[in-house]
């Protein structure tokens, strides 16, 4: 605002609202600034404004309990990651909130999820995604490289973020960013550091730093051609929670070593029982240690300081994912015959075997699903459109041993 005219001949006038020093209480000098008692009070109000706003806003993030609740409708077990992730995405989003006014800055605390194949880690990840309604984008780290070789470069995934949140950047430098396989750039066993030029592993790592730590990304736009440089974004990652999962096969070899000292007793006795333990009773026991003796470099873990263990998945477990979350298999299928007015059942013997199949593939929930597709394609292309079908019963012979299944009709009963 322009100065208005001293009346009193002082020369003084507040800087912000133009008054007059006989106009206000008090003037206060700086260094060729000045403000008047008036504006002061505005200032403060403003001030204490933002601040019940911070409140409000802290006040209307979900508390680590809720987010774990909506997590448990949707991933079976996993009890330890799910209040691991719960408190840790909570800090990070109240975080975002503090730091631009606090006097002590928060830093940015990304995640590590490990542990065996099939057990939820991306299913983790896009539910906190879709119950914080934030964008979310998912890279596999397998298929970036170091920027200047052939392959997606570490940029790419704040592009797929920006898409995702239909180029609105404000939106994207609040997202989730999930890359898979991250164990996958590990250095190699036995490799000296930068020994030799690894695009694809210790490459990817150090190119990854500045953006798990915060920089401001170029990046193309939705519609944007890559070349067209001058249409480029800048999306700022400091704000972007990124989660890296991988399964780290072995790992648990190099913790129950540190353990034991050389893996005698506890390691000793666990490597004689594999199949009687679970892994994730080890991978608990997890540090950072671990993860740059498997080949992650320090300054990669020092960027991804929270470690979420999964655990190998029970048979009741299974059976658990197979009937009761939101989007269980079971309620999918029975979904899919509803719109074509049969009624879908499965025997409990049926499922148990579904679960003990799954179990001999070693992949976790992963393999239910294509156990599943493979025992109801048949039963799909004919049965929905049997005239005057009434309903269809899974049994334990059609899962061990593709016998039909049992129908029941409108006004008679007989198998398929």
């Amino acid at each position: 605002m322009a100065k208005k005219k001293d009346l009193f001949g002082l020369g003084i006038s507040c800087s912000f609202c133009g008054r007059g020093q006989r106009e206000v209480t008090k003037i206060i000098a700086g260094k060729n600034v000045y403000i008047c008692n008036h504006c002061v009070k505005i200032c403060s109000e403003i001030i204490r404004y933002d601040r019940l706003s911070i409140n409000e806003r802290i006040e209307n993030l979900p508390t680590p309990e809720k987010i774990k609740a909506f997590l448990d409708q949707y991933i079976i077990g996993q009890e330890y990651a799910k209040k691991v992730l719960s408190v840790a995405v909570y800090n990070h989003y109240k975080r975002i909130i503090i730091n631009p006014y606090s006097d002590v800055f928060i830093n940015k605390s990304n995640i590590m999820i490990f542990g065996p194949t099939g057990t939820g880690k991306t299913l983790l990840a896009q539910t906190l995604a879709k119950f914080l309604n934030v964008p979310f984008a998912v890279a596999d780290a397998t298929t970036l490289t170091e920027a200047g070789y052939v392959g997606e470069d570490v940029e790419s995934m704040i592009q797929t973020l920006l898409i995702n949140a239909n180029n609105d950047v404000s939106k994207a430098e609040t997202g989730i960013v999930y890359i898979d396989e991250i164990d996958k750039i590990a250095r190699k066993s036995g490799e000296l550091p930068s020994s030799t030029r690894d695009v694809s592993g210790e490459g990817v790592q150090q190119g990854l730093l500045k953006l798990l730590e915060g920089t401001l990304a170029s990046v193309a736009p939705k519609g944007v051609k890559k070349y067209n440089t001058q249409e480029f974004v800048k999306v700022n990652t400091k704000n972007i929670l990124f989660i890296c999962g991988g399964s780290f096969k072995g790992i648990e070899d190099i913790i129950s070593v540190r353990l034991e000292g050389g893996g005698i007793g506890f390691a000793a006795q666990l490597k004689k029982s594999r199949a009687d333990y679970n892994v994730g009773d080890i991978l608990e026991h997890a540090e950072v240690e671990d993860f740059i003796k498997y080949g992650m470099i320090p300054e990669f873990m020092g960027r991804v300081p929270i470690l979420v263990p999964v655990r190998d998945l029970t048979e009741d477990e299974l059976l658990r994912i197979l009937i009761e979350p939101k989007n269980a298999l079971v309620k999918q299928y029975k979904k899919l015959f509803k719109y074509e007015n049969v009624e879908l059942f499965f025997e409990d013997e049926a499922l148990k075997a579904i679960v003990a199949e799954a179990k001999n593939r070693k992949s976790g929930a992963r393999a239910l699903r294509s156990i599943m597709e493979d025992i109801m394609l048949d039963i799909m292309f004919e049965v929905p459109y049997i005239e005057n079908i009434k309903s269809c019963t899974i049994t334990k012979e059609v899962v061990s041993k593709k016998a039909k299944p049992i129908l029941k009709f409108h006004n008679r009963e007989e198998t398929a």
